[in-house]
């Protein structure tokens, strides 16, 4: 009876040390997940010139693809770029289709609260972009019809605000550069957008269109990485003040801004 009872004590000394171990936290193999596939998965809107975009050689392309292209060489491991649809952005992350998200996502809240975000990287202006020169400031924008990238914090911020709601229509659009188009052909009156977006577009395409000294918000840009990636995050945030401190970053900033 005695031999029993403590063959029934030793049981459950062993399975409580099970569940024990069962509730211990699983080691973060993020980053060597992303070495022994030896790639790195980014998840892009290929159609946001400057930051990621195809060429007319229908390669993408971007100043945050040569950020990306030079952290991935100090890995040792390939970059390789997935288009994905913005709007559904952190489901392609949280599912593992992708790595990160990393063309010049805004940092807001929501998107602090749903992913694991990297250190700002790059400052930005949000700003309307307008064809008719007689819409000189917000004021005038009332009873217009206003662009906007479906999905994006410029959609948020825009419909919070006052231009916002005193617009005759908010449009959404797929993307930036559809809507600016459509600015082109008078389809709308404004685009609410990103100023390194716009001013890039507008260069590239030799229109003549304002960019509105009247902003609505000073933001930054950060790239995106699953909650429990926190090594993977590290990994290329590290890499990213390296080329900072070394010279690298600057030179990929001159060879698309200028600066």
């Amino acid at each position: 009876m005695r031999k029993l009872l403590a063959c029934i004590a030793l049981a459950a000394i062993f399975v409580g040390c099970n569940e024990q171990k069962s509730d211990a936290p699983k080691a973060d193999e993020s980053l060597n997940k992303v070495k022994a596939a030896g790639e790195f998965v980014l998840g892009l809107d290929d159609s946001f010139p400057p930051m990621g975009f195809r060429d007319k050689d229908n390669n993408i392309v971007g100043f945050d693809i040569d950020l990306a292209t030079e952290v991935c060489a100090r890995l040792g491991v390939k970059l390789r770029t997935q288009p994905i649809s913005w709007d559904a952005k952190e489901q392609e992350l949280n599912t593992g289709k992708i790595d990160c998200i990393w063309n010049g996502m805004s940092v807001d809240s929501a998107r602090a609260a749903a992913m694991n975000l990297s250190d700002p990287y790059l400052k930005n202006r949000m700003i309307f972009s307008v064809k008719d020169k007689a819409l000189a400031n917000l004021a005038a924008l009332a009873g217009k019809k206003i662009a906007v990238q479906n999905g994006s914090t410029a959609q948020k911020l825009l419909e919070a605000s006052e231009a916002g709601k005193a617009a005759k229509e908010i449009v959404p659009f797929d993307d930036n550069q559809t809507a600016m188009m459509d600015l082109d052909k008078g389809g709308v009156d404004a685009v609410f957008l990103d100023e390194i977006v716009a001013k890039y577009w507008i260069v590239t395409n030799a229109k003549d269109f304002v960019v509105m000294e009247e902003g609505l918000s000073d933001e930054v840009y950060a790239i995106g990485f699953r909650k429990q990636d926190q090594a993977l995050r590290d990994a290329v945030n590290e890499t990213i003040k390296a080329m900072q401190a070394d010279g690298k970053f600057a030179e990929i900033s001159a060879k698309w801004f200028g600066k």
